[in-house]
């Protein structure tokens, strides 16, 4: 049901925010309107829905994501990372399977529900031709079996071959971010890349039984149009895990000298998105602006935190490459004392394992119908 077009601003959020808790449709009219909100009163007032449906569907839990960005060569020039083919000046690195395994393992004792497996679009592991493809399969076999725990992978765009080896192998979830939905701004971000290629690489994954992550980035140079057509083709892909980050300015990109924009844009973004898909998960990282940031994200509706990471490891992350890290404040002990002060605590792993079932049975019945 739409407001009259005469209603005040305020009586307008009233309503939709009504139907947001009615579990009824948000069109794409709606959703510009909530984006578009400056009041910071009324911004407060979608943080506090956002908030209050998460605890329906999710109670006071939250999900703790291990991170291992185990190669960070890639064969993608995106204009917004600093890991880009053409940037010759940073050092990378290709971790071995031992140093990723310990890695999992400690994360796994520390107590995270899920260990996330990223790279670069490195042609070593994800060209057919290539014999190291075998070892990115071995590597996602030895974490399941070492761990026990979900598994994430990263990896890119991948051959559906390739999706199908790794979820036999234990992978739960593929993440490949189209950052944009809009195709003129994808062209700009991740020039020389096929945005129908990477759309379909979801889709394959979806085929192998895999769970979906999609995300947008903000601050890209992206309008309100752009990020509602985001959240209209999220709601096309219905993907489990839904997650927006603010674009970082990186050194060796052209986009370097592109202004640091408001962190306010994701943490609506983020409260819409609990809006319109209130089940589903929807990360607060740890990659923008480390433990200060995290609050922000868990009262803007977020309910997983991500970007954990081994201090020690020689691992980084992916926009603040090693903010918080050898601090040990990306690890799940200094995160779980956040969440006690927000009224909040990690959940426990079988409350994750269930809902990750029941979303499955979700998905198969929507393919069966």
């Amino acid at each position: 049901m739409k407001a009259p077009a005469n209603r005040s601003p305020n009586h307008k959020l009233n309503s939709l925010l009504s139907n947001a808790k009615r579990s009824e449709r948000l069109e794409e009219e709606d959703i510009r309107f909530l984006l578009g909100i400056e009041d910071r009163e009324l911004i407060g007032r979608v943080f506090e829905a956002a908030r209050n449906l998460r605890h329906e569907h999710f109670g006071d839990s939250i999900f703790l994501y291990g991170f291992i960005y185990f190669s960070t060569f890639c064969s993608n020039d995106c204009a917004f990372c600093q890991y880009r083919k053409s940037n010759l000046a940073l050092q990378r690195f290709r971790k071995l399977p031992g140093e990723i395994l310990a890695t999992a393992v400690r994360l796994a004792e520390e107590g995270v529900h899920l260990i996330d497996l990223t790279m670069g679009e490195d042609p070593q592991f994800v060209k057919s031709e290539s014999e190291e493809v075998g070892l990115l399969v071995e590597i996602t076999r030895a974490v399941k079996d070492a761990t026990g725990l979900p598994l994430m992978i990263s990896p890119g765009v991948v051959s559906a071959e390739l999706l199908n080896q790794l979820a036999h192998a234990g992978a739960d979830w593929y993440a490949c971010y189209q950052e944009t939905h809009t195709e003129s701004l994808f062209a700009r971000l991740r020039p020389g890349q096929c945005f129908k290629e990477r759309w379909q690489a979801k889709l394959s994954a979806r085929a192998q039984g895999l769970l979906i992550e999609e995300g947008i980035l903000s601050g890209v140079g992206e309008n309100l149009e752009d990020i509602s057509t985001s959240l209209t083709m999220m709601r096309v892909l219905e993907p489990d895990q839904l997650r927006v980050m603010t674009f970082v300015p990186q050194k060796g990109t052209p986009m370097a000298s592109v202004p640091a924009p408001d962190t306010l844009r994701e943490l609506l973004i983020i409260a819409v998105l609990r809006l319109v898909f209130p089940d589903r998960l929807i990360p607060a990282s740890l990659d923008v602006e480390g433990l200060a940031g995290l609050q922000s994200r868990i009262d803007a509706g977020a309910n997983v935190i991500t970007s954990l990471i081994v201090p020690g490891s020689g691992l980084t992350g992916v926009a603040s490459l090693s903010r918080d890290i050898e601090n040990s404040l990306r690890m799940p002990a200094s995160v779980k004392s956040m969440l006690t002060r927000c009224g909040l605590k990690a959940a426990d792993r079988d409350t994750y394992v269930h809902w990750m079932r029941e979303r499955r049975r979700v998905a198969a019945c929507r393919t069966d119908s």
